[in-house]
């Protein structure tokens, strides 16, 4: 499998990474998305594994803290072989200090994390969510410590704005701390709302993106189908999808991905996790799974490289209005603000497209 440097650090993943907000033996949010523990846990591990992927992410607050336990365990055999990431600010604990990103959180949670996992390192550190109450001094301070003793190697943040993000690069810079090197954000065919500053803010400051929900909670999976009856017993049904759904919207897409799948003689979602592949500043594509089944068909994408038509096919048919400022710049001020590269052109697809 294919591996790309996360950011500018010289720490390399693999495209695909493995989601363990599946893992887990009961919770009454958490356990409707998955419940895989044990002997099938340490199968999708190793399946993972021997595909490639090198990249393990999961968070304290998946199912109260099992997801972590589960993940620990199956890894024993691989764990020098492998890169743990987990993330903190959620609550845990009925405590005022049980959550959010103060120095007090996440000391206790890099090290309850620590023993769950059963480590001796975080390989990357993730803050979990943003916290206006905190003050960014005290939350880089507290992560560069961490480095330092060694529980953590590498740091990035999730579910962040972009001015929160360049506010804590500005802090690490200014303090002579140790930076975020990556950050984790929603993105997917049907949500591309990073693009307009998540996306160009992460290049600029040399941050490697990491995605979560790629397929949209299933949206993408291939199970949706325009005119026909929703699936039962799905993350979707039981939870509902992320984020707000256009139908007539998410239908277009879904009808351009079928098309796409069935002249490629491939899955629906296996074309969809390809398509952010190709986007600019993606570094790993996080793919979670219910069972063998699924993950199964989530790895077999990092093999499907798209053409650059097949890129504008899927823009063209998921495009959203861009908001203000954004239209404007690029209507009257494109010159001066140049948009990036809509697609990573390599090798490989170059020798493709001459075959096709």
């Amino acid at each position: 499998m294919e591996t790309r440097f996360l950011g500018k650090s010289g720490l390399q993943v693999s495209v695909l990474s493995m989601g363990t907000m599946t893992f887990g033996r009961d919770h009454p949010f958490f356990g409707k998305m998955g419940k895989v523990s044990g002997e099938d846990a340490d199968r999708m591990i190793g399946m993972a594994v021997d595909a490639g992927v090198n990249l393990f992410d999961s968070a304290d607050v998946y199912s109260a803290g099992q997801s972590e336990e589960v993940l620990g365990q199956a890894l024993k055999p691989h764990r020098d072989n492998v890169l743990i990431a987990t993330k903190a600010y959620a609550r845990m604990g009925n405590g005022p200090n049980d959550l959010g990103n103060s120095r007090q959180h996440l000391v206790k949670a890099v090290e309850a994390s620590l023993r769950r996992l059963q480590t001796d390192r975080i390989d990357l550190m993730q803050i979990h969510g943003q916290d206006l109450h905190t003050p960014v001094e005290e939350t880089m301070r507290a992560l560069d410590d961490l480095i330092g003793a060694g529980k953590v190697r590498y740091i990035g943040a999730s579910n962040h704005s972009a001015w929160q993000m360049m506010k804590s690069l500005a802090t690490s810079e200014r303090l002579g701390l140790e930076r975020f090197i990556s950050h984790q954000v929603y993105y997917s065919l049907i949500a591309r709302d990073v693009e307009n500053e998540m996306v160009p803010m992460g290049l600029d400051q040399g941050l490697g993106m990491l995605v979560w929900s790629p397929l949209s909670g299933g949206l993408l999976s291939g199970k949706f189908r325009r005119d026909q009856p929703a699936p039962e017993n799905t993350r979707t049904s039981a939870l509902g999808a992320p984020g707000t759904i256009d139908d007539e919207h998410l239908y277009g897409v879904i009808d351009e991905l079928v098309a796409i799948s069935l002249e490629r003689n491939a899955k629906p979602s296996q074309i969809a996790l390809s398509w952010l592949l190709s986007k600019p500043g993606v570094s790993s594509v996080i793919v979670g799974a219910r069972n063998e089944a699924q993950l199964a068909e989530n790895l077999g994408a990092a093999a499907i490289i798209l053409t650059a038509n097949e890129v504008e096919k899927l823009d063209a048919a998921s495009a959203l209005p861009a908001p203000f400022p954004y239209w404007h710049q690029r209507q009257y001020a494109a010159e001066r603000n140049p948009q990036p590269e809509p697609y990573i052109r390599r090798p490989d697809l170059i020798d493709e497209e001459k075959e096709r």
